[in-house]
């Protein structure tokens, strides 16, 4: 494939974002732009029922387009979640049959530029270098790692499959990623459809958002979450000793997160806008009234809620994500049918009109917009290790912890915020019964073999006294001051 030249092009601000209304262009297959945030929460859209953030642009797309507001990441083989998450995206599969660093897998992209796209990328990859040159042989200021301080991220170059020497970026991660898109969509081929991915590093840590974006926080500050806690309860093998965890001081203080909050509304704030200038250029480019924008986060994060800070559970708020997707013949609605990260491999697939191959875990999302379908799963499993098991339907949640032998019960339509647990309660017993069968079908579906009981099972108790906290080498120096 022949090199895309770079050319520098301004967003035309004020653009009305006027895609999604328009018909599909006779070309034929769309192009795909996927804008992928790391770390966001479900509950950090204005659209999506939140009014102490400000995000105008993702609402806008949220007006325009199809949202799915029961999408779940799922699970993780370690505490690094986004690893497996954005292996288990790019591969279509469960991390029970993908490795970490995608080897010997076919992915999305490389099956896109099979059927004739051209496909660019820029930001975040942490599943290595080998299969990123596979996916993506042209991209612009890529980060091949976990995380980073967001005015200081590593970022290369990649030009004809070959990784540049590493540089420190110009600007800010999501102004760096936002300038590398828009560059591609004002020299993108018209001969040929593309896909372009865009994997930003915000909202994770360090939360050091512009300074002015948290200061507007900070004089409005948005709630604690309901299921603030300042501990949680157990140990149910990430409360300590984690990085994540590490962020904030034990108990947890309504203070101290409420300075975190502000700190990662301001980053989502501050993502929004360079999201803006994304769609703006596109709408101000010749693809775009033929191209699908999809918006998704890798998981979402406690923050305080459960007394937990990291995304290293099964609770709700940890394994939910936001996806949007809105384009050319797609309505604007809603849905709270179950979705995983990896639908998107075959939905995406079928929008380049590429025949769904075998292998995949995921499934086709289109007939769930275009009406033909309600669902397409009863129910969501979410594997996590060897230490958490959780499966739910419309109503109920079961959560197992097979190393400490203790397991949750939540009525999610009365308790959405998983705090009154009814697993001791023998009135729902028969309810126990009928979640674990669920749960082991389950397992017996994707492969997965934990026991959910074990022989010597640990206590599960734990206590915050005399551990000792240490900053990470990427929190900056006022980061560090202020919470260490």
């Amino acid at each position: 494939m022949a090199t895309i030249p770079f050319r520098f092009r301004l967003p035309l601000l004020g653009i009305l974002l006027l895609v999604w209304g328009q018909p599909a262009a006779a070309a034929g297959r769309p192009n795909i732009l996927l804008l992928f945030a790391d770390d966001q929460r479900a509950d950090t859209l204005g659209a999506w029922g939140n009014p102490a953030i400000e995000t105008p642009h993702l609402d806008q797309l949220a007006r325009r387009g199809f949202s799915f507001r029961r999408n779940y990441c799922f699970g993780s083989n370690s505490g690094a979640v986004c690893v497996p998450s954005r292996a288990m995206l790019m591969s279509g599969r469960t991390w029970f049959d993908v490795k970490a660093d995608l080897a010997d897998t076919p992915l999305l992209p490389e099956r896109l530029r099979n059927a004739g796209y051209a496909t660019f990328a820029t930001g975040k990859w942490h599943n290595g270098e080998a299969s990123f040159r596979r996916a993506f042989p042209e991209a612009r200021s890529v980060f091949f790692g976990g995380m980073a301080d967001h005015t200081k991220v590593p970022v290369a170059d990649v030009r004809n499959g070959v990784v540049g020497p590493t540089r420190t970026a110009a600007k800010f991660s999501s102004e760096e990623f936002a300038d590398a898109a828009i560059e591609f969509l004002a020299s993108a081929p018209t001969h040929q459809p593309f896909f372009c991915y865009v994997a930003f590093t915000a909202p994770h840590d360090p939360r050091n958002p512009p300074e002015a974006y948290r200061e507007r926080y900070y004089r409005k500050r948005p709630p604690l979450p309901e299921n603030f806690q300042p501990l949680h309860p157990f140990d149910q093998g990430f409360v300590k000793d984690l990085r994540d965890e590490n962020l904030a001081a034990y108990p947890r203080t309504p203070a101290v997160l409420s300075d975190q909050w502000c700190e990662y509304y301001g980053l989502i704030t501050h993502l929004d806008e360079q999201v803006g200038r994304i769609l703006s250029a596109l709408a101000a480019s010749p693809h775009g009234d033929n191209t699908v924008v999809i918006y998704a986060a890798d998981h979402g994060l406690a923050l305080g809620s459960h007394g937990l800070l990291g995304k290293q559970s099964v609770y709700e708020h940890s394994m939910r994500c936001p996806l949007i997707i809105a384009g050319p013949n797609i309505p604007h609605g809603t849905t709270v049918a179950f979705t995983y990260l990896f639908d998107l491999h075959p939905t995406l697939l079928d929008l380049a009109g590429v025949a769904r191959p075998g292998g995949l875990a995921g499934e086709n999302l289109r007939p769930i917009w275009a009406g033909l379908r309600e669902s397409v799963r009863d129910s969501v499993f979410l594997p996590f290790t060897d230490t958490m098991r959780a499966v739910r339907d419309r109503r109920w949640k079961l959560i197992v912890y097979p190393q400490i032998a203790r397991q949750q019960l939540f009525d999610l339509e009365k308790d959405p915020g998983e705090m009154n647990d009814l697993s001791g309660d023998p009135r729902f017993e028969e309810r126990l019964q009928e979640l674990t069968a669920l749960m082991q079908s389950w397992q017996a579906r994707v492969g997965d073999r934990q026991p959910l009981a074990i022989e010597h099972p640990k206590p599960g108790t734990w206590s915050p006294e005399g551990y000792q906290r240490k900053p990470d080498s990427w929190q900056p120096a006022w980061i560090v001051e202020k919470y260490f």
